[in-house]
């Protein structure tokens, strides 16, 4: 099926020029090219427009899940009916195993996972099997190893109408790709038994049923089947059931790997031995003959991923198979926001080593353990396709690599680059707070830039007693509630929203109509020039957009950040009165947060149903693509991390079954504003962050059953998040706030 683009506007301003030079500049054979594209400038659309020319399966990579899911979601509105697909990490918290040596600490790896999200992952992986018009929406994560493709293709279980296959037999083949057979709680990677038919949960989809009915030794009727009212939905003669999990691996395979670990176990042991460290040998050869034998017997260990060379067949130092391995060979690479997402892909592989040499050097684990990791940044240029990078403001490797750069500048809706306006330090406050009110009057947002969460916090309280709605953003909360927040501030449920480094790139907020910058004369990352650049973008799609800068001395970065943006109105002021344009603001849609999300489509329910339930697996808690997250924690408060961990969650757990019998005594502050009937989370948070239980309680009281239930999740998951970072007053906070909901 070929890519056909839905778009109800033509290509404008300087869209057409790009979409024509970078198109010619890929069928001619270029590797790599630069879109140099303003905020607002319609980026995504000239993405989309090379997509369609091109006619080929394109991975997007994007800097965080926040633009992953923004780019998804506009993706899917340009495709509606190919397969636009999700891939990012699946983790809402993650620790990952470590070794202290200093304090002789050994933390155990534990993680919790987005069951939906690692739906899409199979999603993905299975359109990339199926078919050729596919766009995979990523973040760095795709880098992580993922499991063979080759093995994961040719472990699936191929069921057709009329063939002589029993019972048992089927169920045996789902059992080796690791279904699990489960008569009561059915669920996704599931199957249960009924008499002579065989009902099957395909992972990627929690709505259908595969009703597999046979005949003596013969398979008499394949269903597609509605999970919540068993009717049937479709006849199927025909069907691919995928392994159920990325690391599924044939019995043989298991066995050669379990032979190459013995031999890898003999080897390492006498090493250690050799230096005098026998209690390391002794450790590692009763660590990994327990994962040998777990391995024999269930064909699964927990940790599996440390043992992946062996499984995949792979020699030492060889990379690991990533998502880019499912492309085919003439895939092309978008990479946005590419001055922030190139460096990312570097950076990972040297933090995920750091942290297994103490694994492998105190004996937790083999050696083999090195060869889970990330692609190294060359491995990864190996396997780029013809790549376009995507940026406002690209970097030294952008115009390194690149054999052409293609400029947008002209936004289809006319608008100019915002105005700058320097003023003083001293006197900021109050200088912001009018300028603020005179924006607010008019119906319009405004962004305040701090460098650091306690002033954000403490800004924000400030403006909060003069009268203004306003909340914060921070990295502390979490990446749906950011979503929701920003969808609050477009809707003008608030009017100011204060943050540090979390409204810089693609974030799109066409109401906000004022940008306040403090201390941007202070030299570092967050007021560089290209962070400068990509800051003022955030108000360049309103047409009273306007941007103050708080300085006392003006800076290379400002000056050069400054001296870029008149450039660019000079050449779009030039532009308008040359085609007679007047500027108007962007008029964007404000969809609902599940959007952002889902890779459901307007025809997602004809694309289930043709794909003729071909089922891809879930991902299980040890799957390779961890996180580039640093272990180490301060060598005065090491030692007692496991154990304070352990204590503020079982405080927790013990909640729900004894009622506390006192409650700490907090002294309330103020109020947070644009409190409601119905708190949102970041709301009730604030209150949890000041130490305010009182008013936490007064204002959850409110939420319906289905809410409290909701909101227990989310602080069980801060609570489990601040006692890693060894914050216990705070995760305390947080557990005597989850006992008086469940009181």
């Amino acid at each position: 099926m070929e890519f056909k683009l839905h778009a109800p506007f033509q290509p404008t301003g300087d869209q057409p020029a790009a979409i024509e030079a970078l198109t010619a500049g890929f069928t001619a054979g270029r590797r790599a090219q630069t879109l140099l594209g303003v905020t607002g400038s319609g980026k995504t659309f000239t993405m989309a427009n090379i997509i369609a020319r091109l006619q080929r399966p394109t991975l997007v990579l994007a800097p965080n899940k926040t633009l992953s899911g923004q780019l998804c979601a506009e993706f899917k509105a340009f495709f509606p009916e190919n397969a636009v697909e999700y891939f990012v990490s699946y983790y809402d918290f993650y620790q990952p195993e470590a070794y202290i040596a200093a304090t002789d600490t050994y933390i155990e790896k534990d993680s919790a996972i987005n069951d939906e999200i690692d739906r899409m992952r199979h999603s993905a992986t299975a359109s990339l099997l199926e078919r050729r018009d596919v766009i995979v929406v990523a973040s760095v994560s795709c880098i992580y190893g993922l499991g063979d493709p080759y093995t994961y293709k040719h472990l699936m279980v191929h069921l057709r109408e009329g063939a002589t296959k029993n019972r048992d037999e089927v169920i045996r083949e789902l059992v080796d790709i690791q279904y699990q057979r489960n008569d009561y709680d059915c669920r996704r990677g599931t199957f249960r038994v009924r008499g002579d038919s065989l009902d099957i949960y395909p992972i990627s989809s929690d709505k259908i049923i595969l009703r597999i009915s046979f005949f003596d030794d013969e398979i008499d009727r394949i269903a597609e089947v509605d999970a919540l009212t068993g009717k049937t939905l479709a006849l199927r003669n025909y069907v691919l059931i995928y392994p159920a999990s990325h690391y599924a691996t044939s019995r043989a395979k298991i066995m050669g790997a379990l032979s190459d670990i013995e031999q890898e176990l003999t080897a390492r042991v006498k090493e250690l031995r050799a230096e005098g460290k026998i209690m390391e040998a002794y450790r590692l050869e009763q660590r990994t003959r327990y994962d040998m034998d777990m391995l024999l017997e269930t064909g699964f260990v927990k940790g599996i991923e440390n043992y992946s060379r062996f499984l995949d067949g792979r020699k030492p130092g060889v990379p690991p198979y990533t998502l880019l391995d499912f492309f085919p060979e003439d895939y092309l690479l978008m990479i946005d926001e590419s001055h922030v997402t190139v460096p990312q892909i570097g950076a990972m592989y040297a933090g995920d080593r750091s942290r297994k040499e103490a694994l492998v050097d105190y004996g937790f684990r083999l050696p083999a353990a090195f060869d889970n990791r990330p692609l190294k940044f060359n491995e990864f240029e190996r396997k780029m396709g013809q790549t376009l990078f995507v940026s406002a403001t690209p970097g030294k490797y952008e115009a390194q690599h690149s054999e052409f750069v293609q400029e947008q500048v002209i936004r289809p809706t006319g608008l100019l680059d915002p105005p700058i306006e320097i003023h003083p330090v001293d006197g900021q406050i109050e200088d912001m707070l009018a300028a603020i009110k005179k924006k607010t009057a008019v119906g319009e947002r405004t962004l305040v830039l701090t460098l650091t969460k306690k002033m954000s916090e403490d800004l924000t309280e400030f403006f909060s007693s003069a009268g203004l709605k306003v909340k914060y953003l921070h990295s502390d909360i979490a990446n749906e509630e950011r979503l929701r927040i920003l969808k609050e501030l477009r809707e003008g449920e608030f009017d100011v929203l204060v943050g540090i480094n979390l409204l810089r790139e693609g974030i799109d907020l066409p109401e906000v109509g004022l940008l306040a910058i403090l201390d941007a004369d202070k030299e570092g990352f967050l007021r560089s020039a290209t962070s400068l650049i990509q800051i003022i973008g955030r108000v360049a799609r309103n047409v009273n957009g306007k941007v103050i800068m708080y300085a006392d001395s003006i800076t290379a970065a400002i000056q050069n950040a400054v001296d870029e943006t008149n450039r660019r109105r000079r050449i779009q002021a030039t532009y308008n009165q040359i085609h007679n344009i007047t500027p108007h603001t962007v008029v964007k849609e404000i969809r609902e947060l599940p959007d952002t999300y889902s890779v459901t489509s307007p025809k997602a329910s004809q694309r289930e149903h043709e794909r003729a339930a071909m089922s891809e697996p879930a991902m299980n808690e040890s799957a390779m693509n961890e996180p580039d997250t640093n272990p180490y924690l301060h060598k005065a408060v090491a030692k007692t991390a496991a154990a304070a961990v352990t204590s503020v969650i079982d405080g927790a757990t013990a909640a729900s079954t004894a009622k506390p019998t006192a409650k700490p005594s907090t002294k309330p502050t103020a109020k947070p504003s644009a409190t409601s009937q119905a708190p949102t989370f970041a709301e009730l948070t604030e209150f949890l962050r000041r130490g305010d239980l009182k008013h936490f309680e007064k204002s959850a009281c409110v939420l319906s059953p289905k809410e409290k239930a909701k909101l227990l999740k989310q602080l069980q998951k801060l609570m489990r998040q601040s006692a890693t970072r060894t914050e216990y007053e705070q995760a305390a906070v947080y557990r005597d706030a989850i006992q008086s909901l469940m009181c």
